[in-house]
């Protein structure tokens, strides 16, 4: 992968221009389809395969008039008055028939003075509340119906007594669009602040967030043209747009870093662009797709909006990585070397005296503190971490309403007005539904229905109890004692869904328990038994991949254990502010008490991604220098040791400024969601801000070092048996790398090049091989399988275990991609259709074509094949592998190809110094083992 980066990094770099309105087109056909498609969000939620959401449908088909969203007017009389005076009640009536009268969305409007309904009016008789029920959800009520609604409140008020009050809300006004406020600019300036001290350069630092904004542009517009076709809620834009800008500005960033170092040591800056999006570049992709498959794993919960939630945030974390690789090189080729930034100002020596020592910098005495005394320094790290955690044990979840909204809001009034006077359970009604066709006495049924509600522990009372017009589906509606998202509300639910059996025994109802109330505390619910297989999941796949990654089984472990720590202890924050209240005022809280029941999946998602991008570049650095040095590989354990302190103080100093400002930028970006955020949203911002600072400063740059210090050398180590069933993946260029300094290798302009090359499961070991362009030449040996094995590496079908391979100028296995494109292959066998596999491996003049097994070839196919190879182009180079060597020389030469050189993999291997190179004048460039 990392190879076709880099290429891809050179292209962008070349082409600037293409880059550039390539995705201001994208930017340009998305924001016309949200114009064109878009939709708007949808904040209804729904839950399939629930009890509540099967009640819903349920009602929707037999009982519309209580299945859609409703609303509440409450009137409060003035002091020493009644609601239940004429000069209340009249005016209240002739509100309703007006209410009822709005538009044909309204279904009912219910007067608090309905004999049919009770509770409507408080006990001490001084306020009452109207009901309206809509058709449809909340989304489905038009604005012009919202404002006509307001209208008529607003003419009641007027009308009724001085001193009286009257406040709109319900379900209809339960939930708020979120929006995007100065606050958030803030964060984005901090960046810029971050980026500038980086950088040195004011031009540098704003290229990180032009691309960020560009992706976050695209994504946006591509999320609101989707919500044609898709039911998106309107915190699924912000939650894109805040991971949007956070890794489109931390990944530029990698890149640009990487990019400036080598610029700054007199690379060219082309080559170092390159090198940039092929070293730094790989990791942007490997931690991007960790991101990705976090947020589309949120899909565990099987909750459709968070689905989408999760869907929509990974496609603008999928555009800001596709951005970093490839804007960032364009936007670097108009730059071209005007990138190095200020010069650091060397420390000036008084006079008389030499020049002081270079000033040492803050990382290296930071990681030298910690290495120093690792023990210490993890136990202080874990039990501090473990004591912020402390408030997460408060935590309860629930979906947003309108107790959560702004004080300032109409339905927070109205919600909070109703809880003063009704009780806090009337902002949350419970209904209880059922068939009810074999009754012969509907009424008497849902009344002595209604009579056993009653008496359930935390029941206040029994509001309606009756069937539908055609009786036969029957409802309860009961008020709770306390508020929708107390957790005493939710035990009722499962209270009452345990007489379930009891109640269908004695009055043959299938009843089930909905309303809007139940279907959060279901969510709520789905949402908290999601945790545990989402956490094994993404724990699980941090162990894999890192294994993968670093060869390693102790880092992969310290990794996702640090994880674990970062997770609880930003659960510990959020719980501190939201349930415990620290703060809440200074962050602009509007209500203690339960969060958003989404807000923790979404938090273990994000920052499990995020985590992995701090735990890679620190940590590959470390292997790196580990790695490279020789120490690292003596048989005494103690300059092992030794070594791998060395590789961790080195790495970390070398990883530890980009790691920092980026750190600092997520933090900010996500921190300034926080004050003036939506109540949905301020949680979960608060969440990603808390995690990221503590997973990057305390865990990644604190306590991963002591405990790499701890482990030594044995952090580096992994059983053989693993090592050899773990497939290869590079996220640190080391490809980049070995094609820079192999960049001179072999010297000449030969068509396939090897040394030492070895497979080893097939038994290939040392063969040296020059095959000039036009060339053509014989590999032979005793082994089929061998011969077979050697073929599919030089045609890039198959990785060498060792050495050095060069086929049509290209280095494998870094770039097998791009020679399994343009390097013919035909492997025969006894089914082989010779011709049709010929004319493909021919097809778009190939610079070589590899042909295996040509011993196996009948007369005819002989004929075939040497007559479709006289055809061929003079300058493509072939190589034929055969047991016999003469039946290929023969064959060659039937196709006018001399002379031939034969190499014999199983001879006595010569010394590689003696290696010539085959041109149409040498009579054999066999040099094996």
């Amino acid at each position: 992968m990392s190879t076709l980066l880099s290429s891809l990094g050179r292209w962008s770099y070349r082409h600037p221009w293409r880059v550039l309105l390539s995705w201001l087109l994208a930017l340009g056909i998305a924001g016309a389809g949200a114009l064109v498609l878009g939709a708007g969000t949808d904040n209804s939620f729904s839950i399939p395969g629930t009890e509540s959401q099967a009640g819903l449908e349920q009602l929707n088909r037999s009982f519309p008039a209580v299945s859609g969203t409703s609303a509440q007017i409450i009137v409060v009389a003035a002091d020493g008055d009644h609601v239940t005076d004429a000069a209340y009640k009249d005016d209240i009536e002739d509100a309703v028939d007006r209410l009822a009268d709005l538009d044909d969305s309204v279904l009912s409007a219910t007067s608090p003075y309905d004999e049919n309904v009770s509770g409507m009016i408080n006990d001490d008789e001084t306020a009452g509340i109207i009901r309206l029920q809509f058709d449809g959800q909340a989304t489905d009520v038009s604005d012009q119906t919202r404002d006509d609604l307001r209208s008529v409140v607003a003419d009641l008020s007027d009308e009724l007594p001085s001193g009286s009050q009257t406040s709109l809300g319900g379900e209809l006004f339960a939930t708020s669009i979120p929006g995007v406020t100065l606050t958030e600019a803030v964060g984005l300036l901090i960046a810029l602040l971050v980026l500038i001290v980086t950088f040195r350069s004011f031009v540098v630092a704003g290229l990180p967030l032009l691309t960020a904004v560009l992706g976050v542009g695209i994504s946006m517009a591509g999320i609101f043209a989707a919500t044609a076709f898709a039911t998106v809620s309107s915190t699924t834009p912000l939650l894109a747009l805040m991971l949007g800008l956070a890794v489109g500005i931390d990944y530029a960033l990698f890149i640009m870093a990487r990019h400036q170092d080598q610029v700054r040591d007199g690379v060219d800056p082309e080559e170092s662009t390159a090198r940039a999006v092929g070293t730094a570049g790989s990791a942007v992709v490997f931690a991007g797709v960790t991101v990705l498959i976090a947020l589309i794993g949120l899909g565990f919960a099987g909750i459709p909006f968070l689905t989408t939630m999760g869907i929509a945030a990974s496609a603008a974390v999928a555009v800001a990585v596709a951005i970093a690789v490839t804007l960032t090189p364009a936007l670097l080729g108009f730059m071209k070397g005007r990138v190095a930034g200020r010069p650091r100002r060397a420390p000036k020596a008084k006079k008389g005296e030499s020049a002081p020592a270079p000033r040492r910098q803050g990382s290296d005495s930071w990681v030298t503190g910690v290495t120093k005394r690792p023990i210490l320094v993890s136990l202080a790290v874990i039990i501090g971490l473990g004591i912020v955690a402390v408030p997460a044990l408060s935590l309860n979840l629930a979906l947003p309403n309108a107790g959560v909204l702004p004080k300032a809001s109409e339905a927070r009034q109205s919600y909070d007005l109703v809880a003063q006077e009704f009780g806090p359970g009337f902002n949350g009604p419970l209904i209880l539904t059922g068939t009810i066709v074999t009754s012969t006495d509907p009424l008497t049924l849902m009344q002595d229905l209604g009579d056993d509600v009653a008496k359930i522990d935390g029941v206040k009372e029994v509001a309606l109890s009756t069937p539908n017009e055609t009786a036969d589906t029957g409802i309860v509606q009961l008020i709770p004692e306390t508020a929708p998202d107390d957790p005493a509300t939710a035990d009722l639910v499962r209270e009452l869904r345990a007489h379930h059996d009891e109640w269908l025994e004695k009055y043959d109802i299938d009843l089930k328990v909905t309303g809007f109330t139940a279907v959060g505390i279901d969510i709520s619910d789905q949402l908290g038994n999601a945790l545990l297989p989402f956490g094994i999941f993404v724990i699980g796949l941090s162990l894999i991949l890192l294994t993968i990654v670093f060869r390693s089984l102790w880092v992969p472990i310290t990794a996702a254990a640090g994880y674990l720590l970062s997770i609880v202890a930003g659960f510990g924050v959020v719980g501190a502010v939201f349930e415990w209240g620290w703060f809440a005022d200074a962050l602009h809280v509007a209500k203690v008490g339960p969060i958003i029941s989404f807000m923790p999946i979404i938090l273990m998602g994000v920052l499990f991604g995020l985590a992995m991008d701090y735990q890679v570049f620190l940590v590959s650095r470390m292997r790196e220098d580990y790695v490279h040095d020789p120490a690292g590989r003596s048989p005494d354990r103690a300059t092992r040791r030794a070594a791998a302190l060395r590789a961790v103080r080195s790495g970390f100093t070398g990883s530890a400024k980009v790691v920092t400002a980026a750190g600092l930028i997520m933090f900010a970006v996500f921190v300034a969601f926080v004050p003036e955020g939506d109540s949905s949203l301020k949680p979960i911002a608060l969440g990603l801000a808390a995690g990221i600072a503590i997973d990057a400063f305390l865990v990644r740059m604190t306590l991963i070092p002591a405990l790499m210090a701890i482990l030594g050398e044995r952090a580096w180590e992994i059983p053989a048996w693993l090592e050899r069933i773990l497939p290869s993946v590079d996220i640190e260029g080391e490809a980049v790398e070995r094609e820079r300094h192999l960049a001179q290798w072999p010297g000449d302009d030969s068509a396939v090049a090897a040394d030492d090359l070895t497979i080893e499961a097939a038994g290939v070991e040392g063969v040296h091989l020059r095959l000039a362009p036009g060339g053509s030449a014989v590999i032979t040996g005793s082994s089929p399988g061998a011969l077979r094995a050697l073929s599919l590496a030089i045609a890039g079908r198959l990785s060498a275990d060792d050495g050095r391979l060069r086929v049509a100028g290209h280095l494998l296995p870094g770039r097998a991609a791009w020679v399994r494109a343009h390097v013919g292959a035909v492997l025969t066998t006894d089914t082989t259709d010779l011709s049709d596999d010929l004319a493909e491996a021919l097809r778009g003049r190939p610079s070589v074509v590899v042909i295996d097994g040509v011993d196996r070839l009948s007369s005819a196919e002989h004929d075939q094949l040497a007559a479709r190879l006289r055809d061929a182009r003079t300058s493509t180079a072939l190589l034929l592998t055969s047991l016999s060597p003469e039946l290929a020389e023969r064959l060659l030469a039937d196709a006018g190809r001399t002379p031939v050189a034969v190499i014999d993999i199983d001879a006595p291997r010569r010394p590689s110094s003696a290696l010539p190179v085959a041109d149409d004048s040498s009579e054999s460039t066999e040099v094996t083992a």
